[in-house]
């Protein structure tokens, strides 16, 4: 995704809820499902700490079975509902002033967008009773602390990005970051997601955030020890290394479009390892593109249902690939901690880890040595220097990552320190994280920023009531100085504890850290020192701002405006394929748009091509079981999980089923507006109202009807298979990151 800090990974962490939030406002997600663990720590809350837990969501999940308050909203009205607590927050003055005065620019737009959702007009958006929204906006106002709970129900739309922001400005206002039982805690629903967005295994920037831009690829290229012009000479022109690539919701209009390319040249080729290509929106599109390439490699421990869709006879290669227990190293969980992970027995039979493979390609290709670089350099006297002629891949790929990824606080998570904690696990409190003995003075897992081996990690970010040295900061300095002529420092009177710098200060570069800090460095420091913070490999900046207790990336105000984003403040906007026509000309989406991630993207023109309600009247809802998880690829091959749910189903209110002479566990075709269907099995469920069904996104191996499973290789075939609701999924993506639009469609139901 887009933005690091509170947008993709958890501000807090489950066991701070369980110790201090009176509240757990949950939207978009599903925990008791998709994350049982950490639903657990909800439920622990409400024991301990009479905790309420609200649950918003567009069908009544098991989630909503356990909570004090729950609201059915409208799939893609999230916005309008916020906007609606907002409105009746600035209105009876609940707002926390100081707060918003003191750390938070460019609010009074948010203001004056909250003035117009009056509690009538948000819940003619949204679906919820006004007095619901008029109870719900009290009980977040007037309970201290309360958290904030996401999931994909949140991003999975193409407003995802504005959804991502409106939910921090929320508890901006009441003035919840930063605090113990407060924040915005985004649960990840596998045990590396977080790890592998912050090692950016996306198109749109390089490990740890960095951006595309030159001086980025110099201080990696420096990092990795290679020359710059090597690897600029990798990419077909020295444009491309500044481009973003194609993103994996729509890399095959890479391979189908014709007319029109952003590309040196169309995908002829696809290496498809540690995804289920299954779970990305528009199936039918991805088999026509499948069949299109030239070359397609699967690298998994489970035979990928790229290789299944498709009608490829040629030219397709599985390469099995070791599981997690088969190699060892780190994982990050979704509240930023790091987890080292011992291999349990050898690869099996042929199988080869990740890395391993990762390594063969590169012998094949001519790039082993510069590929495996990193690994025998350490920082010696302040300067990055060879220092050994081999590796061993888990400790030294760790140690790389902590010397080269500064700008999320890597810098603490060397081997050493992480595989200690692995062994001294019980050293440390659950609730807390804090360690105790030997791990005195450490949270577990060193929860990021961990800004060097001297710091115990960061269990609450920007919480400025701790000093910096264990664990506190404000907000980040990232967007300048100033914006139209205001100042977006932190206020005077917003000094981290024990820090030197009262008040607001930018992020640390070589060329203010003499001022800032009021030191002078020695012409050997100058030296060796690197530009700034994120491309310093020598430590110095680190070690200057640790004396002073000042974090390196400054004391900022948190921004409610993003200046550089198509809405500059967060709005409702219709979702593509709406169920109300009448709303889509209030609130239209955007316009279409060229050249994101190297493809065009439609909004408006789709979106107002027809009024899609008329032929597809019904909304469509995924969700997860939770025996599955992604594309059920693995358990799927259980025949004990794929006993829970056998075959693939939609939940469908009785009431809806009726109008088609549906019966309980009758045959169903859903067809969607790009012309695609899906054959599935009608369950009768009151978890959905008779405007919408629900079905899972786990299942593949049937498509619009067509049993595909021939195509697995001998003794692969899993016990359960199904059609993919992917194939179902309508057209719709994010204007900034291009995640589709999953949770936010129409379908027309018929008897099958």
């Amino acid at each position: 995704m887009a933005n690091t800090w509170g947008y993709g990974a958890m501000t807090n962490h489950f066991g701070d809820v369980v110790g201090h939030s009176k509240a757990i406002f949950m939207i978009g997600a599903n925990s008791a499902v998709a994350n049982p663990i950490g639903f657990k720590h909800f439920l622990q809350a409400k024991d301990r700490n009479n905790a309420k837990l609200i649950v918003i969501d567009p069908v009544y999940t098991k989630s909503a079975a356990k909570a004090d308050h729950y609201l059915r909203i409208r799939t893609g009205t999230d916005i309008a509902f916020i906007y609606g607590l907002l409105h009746l927050i600035f209105k009876n003055g609940w707002e926390d002033k100081n707060f918003i005065k003191e750390r938070v620019y460019g609010i009074e737009e948010v203001i004056e967008e909250a003035k117009k959702w009056t509690p009538e007009e948000t819940s003619n958006v949204t679906g919820i009773p006004a007095e619901k929204i008029i109870q719900i906006a009290r009980l977040m106002a007037k309970t201290k602390p309360a958290t904030v709970v996401w999931a994909l129900g949140i991003t999975q739309h193409s407003t995802g990005t504005s959804n991502t922001r409106i939910l921090p400005i929320l508890q901006l206002v009441l003035g919840n970051m930063g605090q113990q039982g407060g924040g915005c805690n985004i649960i990840r629903g596998h045990d590396n997601v977080q790890g592998s967005t912050d090692m950016c295994c996306l198109a749109d920037s390089l490990p740890g955030y960095y951006g595309l831009g030159e001086g980025s690829w110099k201080y990696y290229a420096k990092g990795w020890g290679v020359d710059y012009e090597w690897l600029q000479k990798r990419f077909a022109a020295p444009k491309w290394m500044n481009k973003k690539g194609f993103s994996l919701a729509k890399w095959w209009q890479g391979v189908l479009q014709e007319e029109k390319t952003y590309s040196s040249s169309p995908i002829r080729a696809l290496w498809v390892q540690g995804t289920g290509i299954t779970s990305m929106a528009q199936t039918s599109k991805v088999k026509e593109a499948l069949d299109k390439l030239d070359l397609l490699v699967i690298a998994e421990p489970f035979v990928n249902e790229a290789a299944v869709i498709t009608e490829k006879t040629d030219d397709i290669y599985i390469l099995p690939v070791g599981t997690q227990f088969e190699t060892e190293g780190v994982v990050t969980a979704t509240n930023r901690t790091a987890q080292w992970r011992d291999k349990v027995v050898d690869p099996l039979y042929e199988s080869k880890t990740d890395h391993d493979v990762m390594f063969e390609f590169a012998k094949k290709f001519g790039f082993y040595e510069e590929y495996t670089r990193a690994m025998k350099m350490d920082v010696v006297d302040g300067r990055l220097k060879t220092v050994k002629e081999d590796f061993y891949f888990a400790d030294d790929a760790i140690n790389e990552i902590a010397r080269i990824v500064k700008t999320i606080g890597l810098g603490g998570w060397t081997a050493k320190r992480l595989r200690a904690h692995q062994k001294q696990w019980h050293l440390f409190d659950p609730i807390t994280l804090k360690g105790r003995g030997p791990m005195k003075g450490e949270y577990y897992g060193l929860p990021w920023p961990s800004w060097d081996t001297k710091h115990p990690g960061s269990p609450i970010l920007y919480d400025v009531n701790t000093p910096v040295n264990e664990g506190g900061m404000g907000f980040r300095n990232r967007f300048g100085l100033e914006h139209e002529g205001n100042s977006l420092l932190a206020d005077d009177a917003v000094t981290v504890k024990g820090s030197k710098i009262k008040g607001g200060y930018p992020e640390i570069t070589k060329d203010n850290i003499e001022a800032v800090l009021g030191i002078t460095l020695t012409e050997d420091e100058k030296s060796k020192i690197g530009s700034n913070w994120k491309t310093d490999f020598s430590g110095i900046i680190q070690e200057k701002c640790r004396a002073a207790g000042v974090a390196v990336y400054g004391n900022a105000k948190a921004r409610a405006k993003v200046w550089t984003f198509p809405d500059p403040i967060p709005k409702h906007r219709e979702p593509i394929h709406s169920p109300r026509q009448d709303l889509v000309e209030k609130y239209p989406t955007y316009e279409d748009q060229t050249d994101n991630f190297r493809v065009d993207v439609k909004f408006k023109s789709e979106q107002s091509e027809k009024d899609w309600s008329k032929e597809f009247p019904t909304m469509l809802v995924t969700m997860r079981v939770v025996n599955l998880s992604g594309a059920g690829m693995l358990e799927r091959t259980s025949k004990y999980l794929s006993h829970i749910t056998p075959e693939m189903f939609a939940h469908i209110n009785p009431e809806l089923a009726a109008e088609y002479d549906l019966r309980d566990g009758d045959e169903m075709w859903l067809h969607a507006p790009q012309g695609t269907k899906i054959k599935v099995k009608a369950i009768y469920s009151h978890s959905v109202t008779p405007d919408r069904i629900s079905l899972p996104y786990n299942f593949a191996g049937v498509m619009q009807g067509v049993d595909m499973t021939m195509n697995y290789p001998e003794g692969t075939k899993p016990y359960a298979t199904g059609e993919s609701s992917n194939t179902i999924t309508n057209y719709g993506f994010d204007i900034i990151t291009q995640i589709p639009e999953f949770n936010a469609g129409l379908c027309r139901v018929e008897k099958a």
